[in-house]
């Protein structure tokens, strides 16, 4: 065996980023990634320069991973363009010295493929070994084949060898402490994690582990949708099906591929890191997109794959640029398109899926003009109203539920002297007000979803002399009855009597008591409401205190006095004394337990009612109930 050179590895500190084994890399795994994609380069210009003529082609371009347990070392072979004594020193001995650009300038015509930077890849290999072997033999005929061992320090040598093959081995003697390395397990996990989609067969053992032909660089038109839904059942396993998914396909003014899924969400959505893979030329990056995704599109899944993302040193973050917000800006947009596409040609699935895209969207319309500006004729809202919309006017599904946008509803009621849209949030505690303002023949519009809260002042502050009031907000004075009322011989109306009386019962001065004759809606003895920009700031108190919303110190307790509980409650109040103990009324504590319990009720009408409380309203009820079956019997 011929001893060739022994020297010291020459660190060019000119041009590149301070180096020194594990200070690039924070996974010590990225190791694999580095050594096959380096591989897969080999291959690329083994064909590049076959092409050209200037070697031999390969039968068969492959990537074999093998491990041995007794030496404790990882193999990885390739049977690319290999190297030569000269090219070994030049582009392994130089930390960082890429070769990909110097074969790229030679093959500019034929350069697509070619994944990254060589002579720093290679180095994360001793972010787990402590001595690293090449065996390498270049494809250019007449090369001599040639071994590198390292163990770490600059120290290395360079020897001549047999090998009858063109191609390179690098043989990695693990540390014992990263020892896991050597499982097969590990192993496979890691090829199918960052090597899943790369070009190239990548064998573990002589077994094929890779599925190679990502399916996002296949042109969309050569794609069925049951090709698109075994990607994302094979990337997202037992999440079901998607609801639709936009395939992104350009080259120019940057090159980006990739497929984008809306998922059906249940439960809470990623806002912060997203589930979006990002690819570089085949090539796992990260799970991690947030600067190449817009934030309101984070909770998507899918792959985006470009090669024009900077990328960087250790290719395991991208860095922000000016291309990487157009990039962003141009996802977005391909979104809004695809929607409107929904949203035009099958109007009844668009209703069915907005429950599931809407937080998408009005997030988005929040945190991006131009966005806002390209889906505003997209965010809809069910719409109540007794007597039906024109049908021009609004879109339905197949349930025949009625969607309106907010412009339409504006244009609606333009004729109206107060401008007002109004809207419920939950029809099941807003029950009572809800079917107030139906019988009034009022349109609602639901407005249900946790983001709305934040989205109805948005969008509220885009209009002019137009205001958003929640059913239960206000009752309007077309609401109730505004007939006079005869006074008695003290000037009260009967109204104020029992405004009095209820105050008196109640004993607290923060909630604000009003008496009303409602024109409908009769049923309903009491409501509580809360007037809007009194309820917006508590609900964003609860929002920033990451809490439900309770019922503030502060509210109103609306008695419909053409109630008969009320009307009974009346009639309780002006009946005789009855003198009792201690000079009290038997009837005072009853209307007082009356009154309370009229106001507890409103209370659990709308969830409101302090769980502390439960016990004595349970009680009290009981009493109460007592109290009118030993008047009866």
């Amino acid at each position: 065996m011929t001893v060739i050179e022994e020297g010291q590895i020459q660190i060019h500190t000119e041009n590149i980023f301070p180096i020194i084994k594990k200070a690039v890399y924070s996974d010590h795994e990225i190791f694999l990634r580095e050594l096959v994609s380096n591989g897969v380069d080999a291959i690329s210009k083994r064909r590049m320069a076959s092409i050209a003529g200037d070697c031999e082609p390969n039968e068969e371009a492959k990537i074999e991973i093998n491990i041995d347990r007794e030496k404790s070392t990882i193999t990885f072979s390739d049977n690319g363009i290999g190297m030569s004594s000269d090219e070994v020193k030049k582009y392994i001995n130089q930390v960082a010295f890429s070769s990909a650009q110097e074969f790229l300038q030679k093959y500019e015509k034929e350069q697509e493929g070619i994944i990254g930077h060589f002579g720093l890849g290679f180095y994360s290999s001793f972010m787990v070994a402590n001595k690293v072997e090449i065996i390498t033999k270049s494809a250019k005929e007449g090369s001599t084949a040639v071994k590198w061992s390292c163990d770490g320090s600059p120290n290395f040598s360079l020897t001549e060898i047999e090998r009858e093959e063109a191609g390179t081995d690098i043989i990695l003697y693990l540390m014992q402490e990263e020892i896991e390395y050597i499982e097969p397990a590990r192993i496979k996990t890691l090829i199918k994690k960052y090597c899943d989609f790369m070009p190239v067969d990548v064998q573990f053992s002589g077994e094929s582990i890779n599925r190679r032909n990502p399916p996002w660089r296949t042109s969309p038109q050569d794609m069925q949708e049951k090709d698109y839904i075994e990607l994302y059942k094979y990337l997202y396993p037992f999440q079901g099906d998607p609801l639709f998914w936009i395939h992104l396909n350009t080259d120019y003014p940057y090159n980006l591929q990739g497929i984008l899924f809306f998922p059906k969400i249940s439960g809470r959505a990623d806002w912060e890191s997203g589930e979006i893979k990002l690819y570089s030329n085949h090539v796992f990056v990260s799970d991690s997109v947030k600067d190449v995704v817009p934030r309101f599109l984070l909770p998507l899944r899918g792959v985006i794959d470009s090669t024009d993302i900077p990328l960087n040193v250790s290719r395991s973050a991208l860095q922000s640029n000016k291309k990487v917000r157009s990039i962003s800006n141009f996802i977005s947009k391909k979104i809004a398109d695809k929607l409107k596409v929904i949203r035009n040609d099958d109007s009844n699935f668009y209703c069915q899926i907005w429950d599931s895209i809407s937080p998408f969207i009005k997030i988005g319309a929040m945190e991006d003009e131009k966005f806002a500006e390209q889906v505003e004729d997209l965010i809809i809202f069910q719409s109540i109203k007794q007597e039906r919309l024109k049908d021009e006017e609004t879109i339905t599904n197949s349930d025949n539920t009625v969607y309106t946008i907010i412009q339409e509803y504006v244009n609606r009621i333009q004729t109206e002297e107060n401008k007002k849209i109004i809207y419920c949030t939950d029809e099941i505690s807003q029950a009572n007000a809800l079917a107030l303002w139906k019988d009034l023949g009022k349109e609602i519009i639901i407005a249900d979803t946790v983001i709305d809260s934040q989205f109805i002042p948005w969008i509220e502050s885009k209009l002019e002399n137009i205001s958003f009031q929640r059913v239960d907000a206000e009752i309007d004075e077309d609401t109730s009855d505004k007939s006079p009322e005869l006074k008695d011989i003290d000037g009260e109306s009967k109204s104020d009597i029992l405004k009095e009386l209820i105050e008196q019962s109640l004993d607290n001065k923060n909630i604000t008591v009003q008496v009303k004759s409602l024109k409908s809606n009769s049923d309903v003895p009491a409501m509580i409401l809360l007037p809007e920009q009194m309820r917006r700031i508590n609900d964003m108190g609860a929002l920033m205190d990451q809490k439900l919303p309770g019922l503030p110190d502060n509210h109103i307790l609306l008695i419909n006095k053409n109630h008969p509980m009320v009307e009974g409650l009346s009639k309780l109040k002006a009946s005789s004394i009855i003198v009792g103990t201690e000079g009290k009324s038997q009837n005072e504590e009853l209307i007082k337990q009356i009154a309370l319990h009229l106001y507890e009720m409103a209370c659990l009408g709308i969830g409101g009612l302090d769980p502390t409380k439960n016990i004595s309203f349970q009680k009290r009820s009981a009493e109460l109930v007592g109290t009118l079956l030993g008047k009866i019997v």
